[in-house]
């Protein structure tokens, strides 16, 4: 801890949060128990115990995790007897694969976060830090085994046993293992008692099936190993409760609290601005811009829930309004940018209800009719596939789209790359395709370093980190905070860490028409 608060250690401090994060979590474990009465944390239903970090987006939680596993292996290593206490086998549990890739930095490998944010206290240290065995999964490794349909030998269904040994691969030669949940939010008991559906709970950014089959799986292998103790890291751990108001119950067994409004405060993300006037007549009873909620207008609700809307039918004119003035404010920030020598242009984000809709938007802008020539640019405008792009978080194949396909194309041709790199992202099928242009928006040399406009159904993958975020356009039903917060959460990393005399970020700022964010709510 005196390494980790020493501000001279490395390069760029521990924020607040990530100390009082890992503090925390190793009070709780290794504090006397005199100091613990009256304290206690509920768990989920389940045998084995979890504890959750809720951090806001940007906050740094991969480096908490990072100090979580320097703090656990360096303790199991020196003290082998305490293993209710400490591991050295790490499983770490990712929603899909762009986190998964995203994650690998915390392997003790060279020039990984151990390195980067100089976490051990001594060489000697760092060098017993390798002995650390850490397995980073997707969730659906933890999906039972399918049988194969044309199988003449039945085999019957996989024992946990079996299940153990194919899931953790070399880490089920270990008993008492800690397990990382990160976006642990998809991870949920569901109750018995709780009755909620489908629909309600994907509403709320989860899918049910995903969530208990996430947690039977790591029920199978407490069963044959051992959960010593379960770490959670989510910025927005809430059980789905079914209810469209903004009462969603926060995970029982959150130890610290690091919150949107904290992270806004702080300066560690964009700060978001939110419509709240223009020149139309306001809503009568809130006196709130028509931005503020523009789905919720009928003559915008009703034209985009048309099932069979066409591609080329123009869209509401209170919508073309609102992107002509959100798209004056992007020019702004585009020629700020150009004139400050930066190597992408700024993303405008929109975020809506269906595929037709995202489809009439991207022929809105690609076919001319948008009011600002500068985004009439197909080929930096992409329309992310919702169904592509969650085949590809899983590593599977999507059906064939020649057209789709052909877009993608267009973006790679026009891109400014070197053409070695150019051939291999060619080389690549559809879905991957998709994957490598949204996980790198923004990012110098990569597939989507060009993109200024992107246009999306689903909240794009977890994970989803392209700084470069400026303005976003929300297009669907707001149903909760906790979908507000998901949306705007996608344009709040920083682009610059760079602090004025008095050592404070500089300020960043995030525009957003139609999502009803109340940060002054806590």
């Amino acid at each position: 801890l005196d390494h980790w608060y020493d501000q001279e250690a490395r390069q760029h401090p521990f924020y607040f949060c990530q100390l009082e994060a890992i503090e925390t979590l190793i009070w709780w474990v290794e504090g006397a128990e005199a100091y613990k009465q009256g304290i206690a944390i509920p768990g989920d239903g389940g045998d084995w115990q979890r504890l959750c970090n809720k951090m806001a987006t940007g906050a740094g939680k991969t480096t908490v995790m990072a100090m979580i596993i320097t703090w656990q292996v360096l303790n199991a290593l020196t003290y082998p007897k305490r293993n209710k206490d400490f591991s050295r086998a790490v499983f770490i549990v990712a929603p899909g694969l762009t986190v998964k890739e995203r994650l690998q930095v915390l392997r003790p490998s060279e020039g990984s976060y151990y390195d980067e944010f100089n976490l051990c206290p001594s060489e000697a240290l760092r060098q017993k830090l390798n002995q650390a065995e850490v397995l980073i999964e997707n969730w659906h490794t933890l999906m039972p085994l399918k049988e194969a349909d044309r199988s003449v030998v039945k085999k019957g269904a996989e024992s946990d046993e079996a299940f153990t040994r194919r899931v953790l691969g070399k880490l089920s030669a270990y008993k008492d293992i800690i397990v990382i949940n990160d976006e642990a939010h998809h991870a949920y008991r569901k109750p018995p008692e709780l009755k909620i559906s489908k629909k309600a709970a994907a509403e709320q950014g989860i899918d049910l099936d995903e969530a208990t089959r996430w947690i039977e799986g790591l029920d199978r292998i407490h069963k044959t190993r051992r959960i010593q103790r379960c770490f959670d890291l989510s910025a927005t751990p809430f059980a789905p409760t079914g209810k469209k108001s903004t009462d969603i119950a926060l995970f029982d067994w959150i130890v610290s609290d690091f919150g949107l409004n904290d992270a806004i405060e702080a300066g560690l993300v964009k700060t978001p601005r939110v419509v709240v006037r223009d020149d139309a007549v306001p809503d009568a009873k809130t006196l709130r811009s028509k931005l503020y909620h523009i789905y919720r207008d009928p003559s915008v609700s009703e034209d985009l829930n048309r099932s069979k809307a066409e591609p080329h039918e123009a869209l509401p004119k209170l919508l073309q309004d609102a992107y002509t003035l959100l798209g004056a404010d992007w020019r702004e920030t585009r020629a700020r940018w150009q004139e400050a020598g930066h190597h992408s242009p700024p993303v405008m984000l929109t975020v809506c209800n269906r595929t037709e809709t995202a489809a009439r938007i991207e022929n809105y802008f690609n076919k001319g009719d948008a009011h600002w020539p500068e985004l009439h640019a197909p080929d930096r405008t992409l329309r992310v596939d919702s169904k592509v792009l969650e085949k590809a978080e899983i590593g599977e194949s999507a059906t064939s789209d020649k057209d789709y396909e052909a877009r993608l194309k267009e973006i790679i041709n026009s891109a400014d790359l070197p053409e070695t790199r150019r051939q291999q992202f060619l080389a690549l099928k559809k879905e991957e395709l998709l994957r490598e242009i949204v996980d790198n928006v923004g990012k110098r040399g990569a597939a989507g370093q060009d993109l200024q406009n992107v246009i999306s159904v689903a909240m794009l993958s977890e994970g989803w980190d392209a700084k470069n975020v400026t303005h976003i356009m929300g297009l669907r039903a707001f149903t909760s905070q906790l979908l507000c917060e998901q949306v705007v959460g996608r344009g709040l990393r920083r682009v610059s860490y760079d602090t004025d005399e008095n050592g404070l970020f500089l300020p960043e700022y995030v525009n957003v028409f139609g999502v009803p964010l109340s940060i002054s709510e806590t």
